[in-house]
């Protein structure tokens, strides 16, 4: 079409850029032809012209439409050319963080530098079996494709990986190693698969190291053959190399290391055993400090050191090999260090005593004189003599270097061979796959020789894979017989010629070594004159004559030549070599050997046999040529091995993986454009989309054309058949016919054609848009203008009539006015006028009123006038007096105070004697402090001072007035005066003195006083003050009272709601431990089968096959009916068809060890989870104490099931590793006598293994045992005597057997000495003893039915105690939490005496309960004693009783026997068989019974009922070997049936419907109460009488479980097919998706074709399904978790191919799903069936459809988003939003923005971080017991089942 069709407005075009490569722009004005610019607009808004170019006129590349961008495959896009593929890789790895993308048959992976969730085995199992189209792209799906390929072709296949340093090769190498590890497996018990992946850290740590642009870089190539055997299971590895990096070893550039184990040594040089290497740090050796780097970050050399060990020793390499391997590598660090020194220009030397060079030779085991000698020496041979001449410090230093690369590399290749041989496999080899991990492409600042010969490799590989990329074009157009024309792509065999040609630069350096002084510039020279005016290919650098260019494939590449020839000669001091040969080392000596003469580390010689393999190194010549082999040039091996490897790989089918680098900065998820197209340049991928994009790129089905463009077609234009309607529409649309061709089954485009019809396609699906746009916006506008001009019209007429009533309400309003304004003025007149009336009389009464007052108060003011001059002149009068007086009193007082003056005057003086007296008495106020403290004493000498002082103040008084009578008397006489004193001064101290006392004494009074009112203020405050704090404390009391409550009820509620959840917790642990359980049993049973499988083994393994008789005992226990399938039957069906022995062989000693430690590893299980199963039982007594009796009654039920379930496994597991034992012990005896056929003791100790019980049964009635010993003692009576008369002796020695146990001891006896298979019961019966011994049976029938009745109500009775403790534990309870809510309110202390004395309490009233129940224990302990006792009693007496009859004949009369005649009966629910017969009913019962016509015409159930009913009649004969050999031959026939047929979904159905019923006719007719409640009279007439079946029911249990899973695994084998197809796939809506172009990995088709699955089949089969089980009679809670576990798988398969397939994620596949999740929740209802859990199974599903519809733009979208996928995890929400894909261009893209946003709302969400749902769970199953109301007796058997051997009793 003409480029004005395509370049117009609005096209978009990819132009170069700089920085970004290719930078996309948008037309703004249409091309037109002729044009030399283009109108562009960047998609930053710029306007930009575009020049074209003048000479070739090359418009730019068109983009692809934006439906294509993010396409698994690149092929798939429409415009196949570089920014195309670079645009989708760069789309798909940074905003939907896909790595792997197909390129055709390439898989491109960028390195996302980040740990990716998408390598687990729930992703490997997912890949494991789909098509490689099928599933998004992953290096798993390239493996699956090699293994399928490989399984299918019958062809060896080969994954080539390839890519830069640091692209991520070893790591993609190592993911498909480790799939096929993972889904193959290994057919021998050596875990091939483990030593495999094992391989993989030893060659990283010898050949990987750190470069600048990686970590772990691979500096060598390998390529690993995995060898496969007929089963396709793993048998062994093979490993090749190629150029290994010596140089490194010697020399590492900046920010680089060595190789690894260098470092890994340094680490642990502190580890004992590495001592002795003398070891340090890693920067204290030449060889490993150069780099200057010597620590990678998140890398711990140590741990990394450990775990090379441990895979050393998984290879089988021993310690003392691994201490030899790290002793050479530590002396090559050594050698490194050893320094050299100038001797003078020409020689060197090395000082004496070097410690380095002391210390390599004692590692190495040389001499030191030798060693250092050498180093600096070398020898010169000519034809005649021999020279030794010195050599410079360079060149010495040279050689060191030389010599420590070459043991480097001796070692290298001693551990690659001996990792093969640890890999190798004795088994013959049928097929490989070959992982290819070799370095890409090279070119740096400075190429030397190692770039040369790895883009040398790089060429022979590109050569290979164009070659192939044209055959499969080629083929694929021959298919579809589509014209073939050439196609012209770039053919690198001239430069390959260049390189390996004769002539070439391979054959040039090589013959230059040969030179005697060949030198790089003479190469170089030669270089010149031979290619460079010859070979296009090669050039000369302008600047430098030492160089030289080569165009290669990917890019021009200049090598340098300094170092070529060095290299290639590879040259080292052959004396040096002959030292080390030397050497007392003996792993050196062996690395310089042959290889032949190289011993295996683990100490034994190679294995022979098998496939022989290929391998790199040159073959062994003659001794004589060893000289000339050991100069064969690096450059020539390097060629024959490379030539070796693409033999190897055409004879394979090859598959690529081309790794990409994203930046050199190793930034995850980061893009550079730079750096990835110099990549896919080189790697090829631009090649195959050239290839790709030169024929016919694009390629549809008829179908999937017509599905997507049925919109560009008329109605007229399609016709039924669907490819003529594709050629008539496409000659309409596409008018030159070289665009497309059409092939068989497919239509083939040009590039740019797909392109061009889907812009037709969206042209025309716009323009349909814009109409149905159009007149919806028409109808809308419309719509709208109705409803507004109803809308006016309605809002006119009822604003006229609110104008209206507003008029109307206006008038009246005015009326109303004026008649209220007349009325108001009226009013206010009146009221005026009354104002002013009553104001007049109200002034005349004031007015009056004060008149009357004047007139009142001037006679008031006249009268009160002459009261006051009354009153004054009485005043007056009195006011004279006064004054008269006092001027008396002022006189007297005068005279007075002048007597007072004088006597002040004595007083003073007085007083200066007293203040001295103070002094000297100033001690007394610590006596008035002593006093206060003395209160009472003081009260009570207060009233004696209180009277003293009195008495003191009355002598005082009369002493004072004596002694002034004296004084004055003595006045008159001075002399009498002198001479008195003395006497008058003692006196007056004396009166001082008891002054001072008073004054003391009244202060002590003032202040006791004082201090007795103190104290009794203090006390009424403190008093006031208690009575407020009582107050508070009242109120505080009642608040915390209040609080108490609330508390109380607050826990209440809190241990309720615990109680609660404990419950729901323990709940799920019992569904849990139920789980795990079941998933042991799958284990036991899978084990079974092994067993089994070993047995088989045995019988085919015959040596001389001898006849004979086989004989069986028929004591098997139930736990040997569940370790193996050898019973009774088994071997009767056996003896029946031929009658022959096989004899066994020797056996495989290593399945018997294996089934041995997985027999020893599942009883470790199984004792943890034992103990996990008690603590939970401890937990959930103590919860079920707090519950209700029926919640208690349940819960213990289940916990003793799951117990009684634990045991028996427990059990089955102990004797089957006793018996496995036993085996082992017996066959190793044999093997050591050599011995295996029969006879020997191992074939008899197998066969009583097999077929012989361990035990008898471990509970049995003892009086049952007392009539059976009574029964055989009477039979060998009439065995040996022959009469009645004589077995008196006999009988009486019995009856002295009063003990119930001698009597068991004499029974046990009797029946192991005189068993008979076949008893003769006629005779016995010839007396009719046998009726005396069945009424005598019967008698005691009827005394054990009254105990029963006895224990039964002393069931009740421990029942109601059972309660009542329930009840005082609940009283308990509650009183504890009141405690703990009281103890809450105490301190800490008295809290913890408070616990400390209601715990003793508590233990002391437990004792006490505990001692009453020992006492009652013990009461009853020997009342049963007693009991026993009178009932041994009575069965003596019975004896004596019945021996009496026979005295009454004579010896010599002849016994007749004595005929009883029975009443007839009803049918009593019994099936009366022959033991002979046994073989027959399982057989026509169980083995040849066909299902079908069972379930069609019979009763459901009906075998089990007639086994029940057989079963019955052994229980009623009370025969215990009849009853143990019928379960055991039914369960053993049954898993029989089950093995054989166990596929067969109607079969399995059957038998788990048959298993069930069986099960719970054991449990309804039981005799347990909790079964018989559901009974009628009659079916408890007809329960068993005496024998407890209890172990047989959990064996039966256990056996459904194992159906049931079973019937799970067929079903998910049928269904797995039609899910995918069904639910994702078809189009349940037609035409709601369009098929989007696809690439050359073609998925699915999304149309229905024939054979295809749809929903409608998904349906059919769950009615098919539903259907059996019910017919078989299944019980409907076992349909409910059959539905709902069939329903998980369809919703977990969903679901896990929606997150591993792009194309699904779209908005019309979410209608799609949640379409056909509504037709299965449809089919629910109609089987009602919604309440079985099966809808919640779907609920991720439904969920995931939802999120693939909702809007995804706004944060509230994404809060929806959050709130509404809870049911799935946050990495498959993100995983759904990145795949989410737009199938038309309307639909929007996610952004990355809001995935962002999404994550970082559900960060805080605690999940499991797994990507994919597991589809082997399986719920726990439970089967409730199911009583059946059918009665035994009206059963009818039909002839079809021909089992007319069976008796109605």
């Amino acid at each position: 079409m003409a480029a004005s069709e395509l370049y117009t407005k609005y096209a978009r075009v990819w132009i170069p850029d700089v920085e970004e490569v290719w930078k996309s722009a948008e037309l703004t004005k249409d091309y037109r032809q002729g044009d030399g610019v283009l109108q562009l607009q960047l998609e930053d808004g710029k306007e930009l012209e575009y020049k074209l170019d003048p000479k070739t006129n090359n418009l730019p590349h068109l983009r692809n439409p934006d439906i294509l961008v993010g396409e698994n495959d690149l092929t798939a896009l429409s415009y196949l050319h570089e920014p195309a593929v670079l645009h989708n890789l760069k789309v798909r790895f940074i905003d939907s963080k896909l790595i792997y993308t197909y390129c055709g048959i390439v898989l491109v992976a960028i390195n996302p530098y980040e740990t990716l969730p998408i390598y687990g085995s729930d992703i490997i199992n997912a890949y494991s079996g789909q098509n490689m189209g099928d599933m998004d792209p992953h290096i798993f799906a390239v493996a699956e494709e090699a293994y399928k390929q490989m399984a299918r072709d019958e062809r060896n296949q080969s994954i080539i990986v390839s890519g830069e340093s640091g692209a991520g090769k070893t790591v993609s190498a190592k993911y498909a190693m480790r799939y096929f590890a993972t889904v193959s497996g290994s057919a021998s018990e050596a875990n091939v698969e483990e030593k495999v992946l094992a391989s993989n850290p030893i060659m990283e740590s010898i050949g990987n190291a750190k470069t600048t642009r990686n970590d772990n870089s691979s500096r060598f190539g390998k390529y690993i053959e995995i060898g496969f055997d007929k089963k396709y299971h793993i048998i062994g590895a093979n490993m090749r190399t190629y150029l290994l990096e010596k140089s490194r070893v010697v020399f590492q550039a900046d920010e680089e290391r060595n190789y690894h184990i260098f470092y890994q040594l340094c680490a642990s040089a502190h580890l004992p055993e590495f001592k002795a290497l003398k070891l340090g740090k890693a920067d204290d050796f030449h060889y490993t400090k150069q780099g200057r780097n010597p620590v990678i970050d998140g890398v711990d050399d140590a741990k990394e050191m450990s775990s090379t060990r441990n895979a050393f020793i998984l290879l089988g390499v021993n310690e003392s090999y691994q201490l030899g391997l790290f002793q050479i590598l530590a002396s090559i660090l050594h050698l490194g260090n050893v320094e050299v020194k100038d001797r003078d220009s020409d020689s060197s030397i090395i000082p004496p005593n070097n410690g380095h060079l002391s210390v390599f030779c004692e590692l190495m085991g040389v001499t030191y004189q030798d060693m250092s000698h050498w180093l600096c020496h070398k020898k010169l041979k000519t034809a005649t003599e021999t020279y030794i001449k010195p050599i410079p410090k360079l060149q010495a230093i040279n050689a060191r270097d030389a010599l420590a690369k070459h043991i480097y590399a001796k070692l290298f290749n001693w551990i690659v061979d001996h990792v093969n041989k640890a890999l190798h496999s004795t088994v013959k080899q049928h097929s490989f796959i070959g992982v290819l991990d070799i370095y890409g492409f090279e070119t740096f600042e400075i190429n030397s020789f190692e770039q040369f010969c790895i883009n040398y490799a790089n060429e022979k590989l590109q050569q290979q894979f164009n070659m192939h990329v044209f055959k499969l074009e080629q083929e694929e157009y021959m298919k579809e017989q589509i014209p073939w024309t050439l196609i012209d792509f770039y053919d690198n065999q001239p430069c390959i010629n260049l390189i390996e040609a004769k002539m070439g630069i391979l054959d040039l350096l090589d013959e230059e070594c040969k030179m005697p002084k060949g030198s790089d510039d003479s190469w170089a020279q030669k270089l010149y004159n031979t290619h460079l005016k010859t070979c296009a290919l090669f050039e000369k650098p302008r600047m430098s004559n030492k160089a030289f260019i080569i165009q290669h494939f990917a890019d021009k590449v200049e090598y340098q030549c300094d170092g070529f020839l060095e290299k290639n000669k590879d040259t080292v001091n052959e004396e040096q070599i002959n030292v080390l040969k030397a050497s007392k080392f003996d792993l050196l000596v062996e690395l310089f050997h042959d290889e032949e003469k190289a011993t295996s580390p683990t100490g034994a010689a190679p294995a022979t046999g098998g496939r022989t393999r290929l391998s790199v190194k040159p073959d062994k010549k003659k001794p004589g040529q060893a000289s000339k082999e050991h100069k064969k040039t690096v450059g020539l091996q390097f060629r024959n091995s490379l030539q070796l490897l693409m033999e190897t790989l055409n004879a394979t089918t090859p598959h690529y993986v081309r790794c990409i680098k994203p930046n050199d900065y190793k930034y995850a998820f980061t893009f550079d454009p730079k750096r990835a197209v110099q990549q896919l340049r080189a790697c090829g991928v631009l090649e195959t989309i050239r290839i790709s994009a030169a024929g016919f790129p694009s390629r549809w089905t008829y179908q999937e054309f017509f599905s997507r463009y049925r919109v560009l077609m008329k109605q007229k234009d399609v016709l039924t058949d669907k490819k003529m309607t594709c050629k008539n529409v496409l000659e309409k649309l596409v008018q030159d016919p070289d665009k497309y061709q059409f092939g068989k089954t497919k239509i083939f485009f040009r590039a740019g054609q797909v392109a061009y019809l889907e812009k037709l396609r969206a042209d025309k699906l716009r323009a349909a848009c814009i109409r149905i746009q159009k007149t919806i916006r028409c109808w809308l506008v419309r719509k709208k203008y109705l409803r507004m001009k109803h809308a006016a019209t309605t809002i006119q007429r009822y604003v006229r009539g609110y104008q209206a009533r507003c008029l109307a309400k206006f008038l009246r309003r005015t009326r109303a006015a004026i008649i209220i304004q007349k009325y108001q003025r009226m009013y206010v007149q009146r009221k005026y006028y009354k104002r002013k009336q009553a104001a007049a009389l109200v002034m005349q009464c004031i007015l009056r009123a004060y008149m009357a007052r004047q007139l009142y108060k001037a006679l008031l003011r006249e009268h009160k006038a002459i009261i006051i001059q009354k009153m004054v002149r009485g005043w007056l009068a009195r006011q004279w007096y006064k004054r008269s007086l006092t001027a008396i009193v002022y006189l007297q007082c005068c005279i007075r105070r002048m007597r007072a003056k004088q006597e002040l005057k004595k007083l003073k003086i007085e007083a200066r004697s007293v203040e001295h007296f103070k002094k000297l008495n100033i001690g007394m106020e610590n006596k008035i402090m002593q006093l206060q403290r003395r209160i009472d004493e003081q009260n009570k000498e207060n009233r004696v001072l209180s009277e003293r002082l009195n008495s003191l103040e009355i002598s005082h008084a009369t002493e004072s007035e004596r002694l002034r009578v004296e004084v004055t008397r003595l006045r008159g006489a001075e002399e009498d005066a002198k001479n008195n004193a003395n006497k008058v001064t003692s006196l007056l101290e004396e009166v001082e003195r008891l002054r001072k006392d008073l004054q003391n004494t009244q202060k002590e009074k003032k202040a006791i006083e004082d201090w007795a009112q103190t104290y009794q203020d203090e006390m009424e405050k403190m008093i006031s003050e208690l009575k407020e704090q009582n107050h508070l404390l009242k109120n505080e009391k009642n608040d915390l009272n209040r609080l108490i409550q609330e508390q109380s009820q607050q826990w209440t509620d809190k241990m309720q709601r615990a109680l609660k959840e404990e419950t729901q917790q323990l709940e799920n642990d019992l569904n849990e431990e139920r789980s795990r359980y079941q998933n042991l049993l799958t284990e036991h049973l899978r084990l079974e089968e092994k067993y089994d499988d070993l047995k088989e083994e045995i019988t085919l393994t015959v040596n001389v096959p001898k006849p004979g008789h086989r004989r069986t005992d028929s004591t098997h226990s139930s736990n040997e009916s569940e370790c193996t399938y050898n019973s009774e039957f088994a071997e009767s069906e056996e003896g029946t068809r031929g009658g022959e022995d096989v004899s066994k062989g020797i056996l495989d000693m290593s399945l018997f060890l294996k089934l041995q430690k997985r027999v020893s590893e599942l009883e470790q299980e199984k004792q943890s989870l034992q103990n996990e199963l008690d603590r939970r039982e401890e937990q959930f007594q103590r919860a079920r104490a707090r519950d209700d009796e029926e919640h208690k009654k349940a819960r213990g039920a289940e916990l003793e099931y799951e117990s009684l379930k634990r045991q028996e496994l427990e059990s089955e597991n102990k004797k089957l590793k006793h018996d496995l034992n036993e085996m082992r012990q017996s066959l190793r005896g044999g093997a050591e006598a050599g011995s295996g056929a029969p006879g020997s003791p191992a074939y008899t100790v197998l066969l009583d293994q097999l077929n012989a019980s361990n035990e008898e049964l471990e509970v049995r009635k003892e009086e049952v045992l007392i009539l059976r010993s009574q029964l055989v003692s009477q039979k060998e009576a009439m065995q040996h005597k022959g009469t009645m008369t004589e077995p008196l002796p006999y009988i009486e020695d019995v009856q002295k057997l009063t003990d119930a146990k001698e009597i068991s001891q004499a029974y046990m006896g009797l029946k192991e000495t005189n068993r008979s298979p076949f008893p003769d019961y006629h005779k016995l019966n010839e007396d009719g003893e046998l009726w005396l011994v069945y009424e005598g049976l019967k008698e005691t029938n009827r005394l054990l039915e009254s105990q029963l009745q006895a224990q039964r109500r002393s069931h009740d009775n421990e029942v109601e105690v059972l309660r009542g403790e329930l009840q005082s534990v609940k009283e308990d309870n509650n009183r504890q939490q009141q405690l703990l809510a009281q103890n809450l309110q105490l301190p800490p202390e008295a809290r913890i005496e408070a616990s400390l004395q209601h715990e003793i309490t508590r233990l002391t009233n437990e004792n006490l309960d505990l001692m009453e129940q020992l006492e009652k224990q013990d009461k009853t302990v020997r009342k049963l004693k007693k009991q026993l006792k009178v009932f041994a009693k009575k069965i003596n007496d019975l004896e004596g009783g019945q021996m009496d009859v026979s005295p009454g004949q004579t010896a010599d009369e002849p016994v007749h026997p004595v005929n009883i005649p029975r009443r007839e009966k009803d049918f009593q629910g019994m099936l009366e068989y022959k033991k002979e017969d046994e073989l027959k009913l399982v057989k026509n019962l169980i083995l040849e019974l066909k299902p079908r016509g069972v379930a069609v015409n019979l009763i459901p159930g009906l075998p089990a009922y007639i086994l029940f009913m057989c079963l019955r009649h052994a229980d009623y004969i009370n025969d215990d070997q009849k009853v143990r050999s019928l379960l055991t031959s039914v369960i053993n026939s049954i898993k029989k049936i089950l093995k054989k047929r166990g596929d067969d979904f109607e079969t399995v159905s059957f038998w788990l419907s048959n298993t069930c019923r069986f099960l719970h006719c054991l449990k309804q007719y039981s005799g347990d109460e909790q079964f018989m409640k559901h009974n009628t009279p009659k079916q408890n007439d007809h329960c068993l009488s005496n024998f407890d079946l209890a172990e047989y029911r959990q064996v039966l249990s256990d056996l459904a479980i194992q159906i049931y899973q079973q019937l799970i695994k067929c079903m998910e084998n049928i269904l797995q097919p039609m899910i995918v197809s069904g639910m994702l796939e078809h189009e349940t809506i037609q035409g709601v998706s369009g098929v989007k172009p696809t690439g050359l990995r073609k998925r699915t088709s999304s149309i229905a074709d024939e054979g295809t699955y749809t929903l409608d089949s998904i349906i059919r089969q769950l009615n098919s399904f539903h259907s059996i089980m019910c017919h078989h009679g299944t019980d409907p809670e076992l349909i409910k978790q059959v539905v709902k576990q069939q329903f998980y798988i369809i919703g977990a398969v969903t679901l896990n191919n929606l997150l591993l397939r792009k194309d699904m994620c779209s908005w019309s596949k979410g209608m799609q799903i949640r379409y056909n999740v509504s037709q299965l929740e449809e089919w629910l209802r109609d089987k009602n069936l919604m309440t079985c859990g099966a809808k919640e199974t779907l609920e991720p599903l439904i969920q995931a459809a939802q999120l693939l519809q909702v809007k995804k733009k706004t944060d509230e979208d994404a809060e929806a988003i959050c709130s509404m996928c809870n049911g799935l995890s946050t990495a498959q929400i993100v995983k759904v939003l990145n795949l989410y894909t737009p199938v038309n261009a309307f639909e929007e893209r996610v952004s990355v923005l809001f995935i962002r946003t999404i994550q970082t709302r559900l960060r805080d969400r605690k999940e499991s971080p797994q990507l994919l749902m597991d589809t082997k769970v399986i719920y726990p199953v439970t089967f409730p017991f199911n009583p059946s109301s059918l009665a035994l007796e009206t059963i009818q058997i039909p002839g079809s089942l021909n089992v007319g051997f069976l008796t109605r009793v």
